[in-house]
């Protein structure tokens, strides 16, 4: 509702003001660097530690993973053919499901998951896709990075980034508990600023 809101609005603008505006609705995000609560960084992170990741339902929720770089890309298309107002869908335009991605994660880390079946959480949605038709036409866009590669490219950064900061010895962390009173295993971000803060 929020998303839609702010779309809203900026058609408000354009129509008020005769601004260009081009609304970009970006598909679940990842890569190097990328949002530490977000599961490829999280299924990246737990996996390669030997941690428990949890998976909820029975793994044939799909979503459209988005690699960085196709979304820098659609970003720089849409700032060079402006239009008076559009909205563009920016993902790869195809799905991956929770189980392929929990494989492919395995393979590129080349650890076993360690997995904690739970149910389907209330409200999620089976499967999401981006329309990028548009944005094809429109703007030249096109998904280059499929989710094997994008995340074989997000373990490099990870366990060079990693490799860097880290010791073979990983501090031992109290799991967190999450507000619905499950217990949830710090991510390696967190062990790194906890380290630091030790080490000084």
């Amino acid at each position: 509702a929020t998303k839609k809101a702010c779309e809203l609005l900026a058609y408000t603008y354009h129509h008020l003001y005769k601004l260009n505006v081009s609304g970009l609705r970006f598909f679940t995000v990842y890569g190097p660097r990328g949002r530490p609560d977000m599961a490829p960084f999280k299924f990246v992170d737990r996996i390669s530690r030997g941690a428990e990741i949890q998976k909820f339902g029975d793994g044939t929720s799909s979503r459209d993973y988005t690699f960085i770089s196709d979304i820098v890309d659609g970003v720089i298309r849409s700032i060079d053919r402006p239009y008076s107002y559009q909205v563009f869908n920016l993902g790869k335009g195809n799905g991956t499901s929770l189980n392929e991605f929990i494989s492919i994660v395995e393979k590129h880390t080349e650890r076993k998951a360690v997995i904690r079946q739970l149910p389907d959480q209330p409200g999620d949605v089976p499967y999401t896709c981006a329309s990028v038709e548009k944005a094809r036409i429109l703007l030249g866009y096109e998904a280059e990075v499929s989710f094997d590669k994008g995340i074989r490219r997000t373990v490099e950064w990870y366990s060079k980034s990693r490799s860097d900061v880290v010791s073979d010895e990983v501090p031992t962390e109290t799991p967190e508990v999450q507000a619905s009173g499950l217990s949830r295993s710090p991510s390696w971000a967190q062990i790194v600023s906890r380290s630091a803060i030790i080490s000084n």
